[in-house]
């Protein structure tokens, strides 16, 4: 398919373009997708203000990004062509982590961890545009009653469930989630699912504890704003009172920041399991206490990216077992992107998601 395309052209720091570029020329082993939405993550704010490097070359632009994409196949490359897989007019998710299945690491299924893995948005070309090619391999078709909206959320909903089998919840265990953030919500979601008994979610913003709330957090704390009503001085004090001096089973950071990760270690009791999920700065170190935490016989995990979760995660989505569209609060047209990075940014009119809607 030949000509050209509007895209969110990326080329360094704070220096995103509206331009018209080419539409991508698929290969044999790639399929052209029509992109009707796709959301903005974290991740895109910290690209564009500098804040962490795309894996390209240069570790800069071109680059159009996003990468939590769905949309409608229009082009179907030779080999799924012949293979039936895909015809133009299926709705689809783009898995944007699209790995070798060559390497060591693939052949162990440890795909997360490929060695010559691309990820669409951040090494090739992603979702802020109305075009997007990517490998057959790495596309899902959505059931019929998934819109493109909640399709997006497939991607972050992945990295959420894997991080959540990684910690190994039992039924009745007293569960801490730290970030309450749209993954930060739907991890509650699935803790529910997976028969936590208590779920306490902490965080810095009112507005989004109690969307946690509303997802099935039994206790939402504050632990920044003192003029909260869910404002706690003493975290390890107040989880103390819900475990009956036990402390918590399972604990969960959905959120980067080095005091959150480093209270993960301090509110967890015996046998407990932490998983770190939220992605921290380059320099950022916890510490943790050695000889107390070999004492307690404590399990620590990290939890990268989402491997061979994607069909788990449409049918959670599919079947109303994680429900995400409350937590879209805003949408805004291709050429709008940069004031979406923004608003999502700066938490404006109490944003919690934002999607582009390209067509």
């Amino acid at each position: 398919m030949q000509g050209k395309m509007k895209a969110q052209v990326f080329y360094e720091p704070e220096n995103m373009k509206f331009e018209k570029v080419d539409i991508p020329e698929i290969n044999d082993d790639e399929v052209l997708i029509k992109v009707r939405a796709c959301g903005i993550c974290g991740s895109d704010i910290a690209y564009y203000w500098g804040l962490s490097p795309l894996e390209t070359s240069t570790g800069k632009g071109p680059l159009i990004l996003g990468h939590e994409l769905a949309g409608e196949v229009v082009e179907v490359g030779r080999i799924p062509d012949k293979m039936g897989l895909f015809k133009p007019g299926d709705r689809v998710v783009a898995e944007p982590v699209q790995y070798c299945n060559t390497c060591e690491m693939c052949k162990r299924g440890m795909v997360n961890l490929c060695d010559n893995k691309t990820v669409l948005g951040v090494s090739v070309n992603g979702g802020f545009a109305e075009y997007v090619k990517s490998k057959y391999t790495g596309l899902h078709k959505l059931p019929d009653n998934m819109s493109f909206e909640e399709g997006t959320f497939v991607e972050p909903l992945s990295n959420a469930v894997y991080a959540v089998n990684n910690l190994n919840v039992s039924f009745g265990n007293l569960c801490v989630v730290f970030g309450p953030g749209p993954i930060g919500n739907m991890i509650v979601q699935l803790l529910k699912s997976k028969g936590a008994g208590k779920i306490v979610l902490v965080g810095t913003r009112d507005y989004r504890l109690e969307l946690g709330k509303k997802s099935g957090a039994d206790v939402i704390i504050n632990v920044k704003e003192k003029d909260s009503k869910y404002y706690t001085p003493d975290l390890g004090e107040e989880i103390k009172s819900l475990s009956q001096g036990k402390m918590a089973n399972r604990v969960i950071c959905a959120t980067g920041s080095p005091e959150a990760m480093q209270q993960a270690l301090e509110i967890s009791g015996k046998r407990a399991v932490i998983v770190y999920f939220g992605l921290p700065g380059p320099d950022d170190i916890i510490r943790v206490p050695a000889l107390n935490s070999l004492l307690m016989d404590k399990t620590i995990r990290f939890s990268w990216l989402s491997p061979l979760t994607w069909p788990t995660t449409i049918q959670s989505i599919a079947t109303g077992l994680v429900k995400v569209k409350d937590l879209i609060t805003h949408r805004f047209d291709l050429k709008d992107a940069l004031k979406g990075l923004q608003a999502i940014k700066n938490r404006e009119d109490n944003a919690m998601k934002g999607i582009i809607i390209p067509s």
